[in-house]
């Protein structure tokens, strides 16, 4: 009756329910995106200065 009462009482554990959220990582592409177009705004915008100065 012992033994029963042991291996009733090691009953394995359920996995946690909720899952931990990923970390946010950082849209490398959105920066790149927004770094080429601000580049390629003030490039135009030296052209223009030297151009029209």
């Amino acid at each position: 009756m012992e033994k029963r009462m042991i291996a009733m009482s090691t009953a394995r554990r359920k996995p946690p329910t909720m899952k931990q959220k990923p970390k946010e990582e950082v849209n490398r592409k959105a920066l790149i995106w927004i770094g080429v177009s601000i580049a390629a705004v003030v490039i135009a915008m030296a052209l223009l200065l030297i151009f029209n100065g």
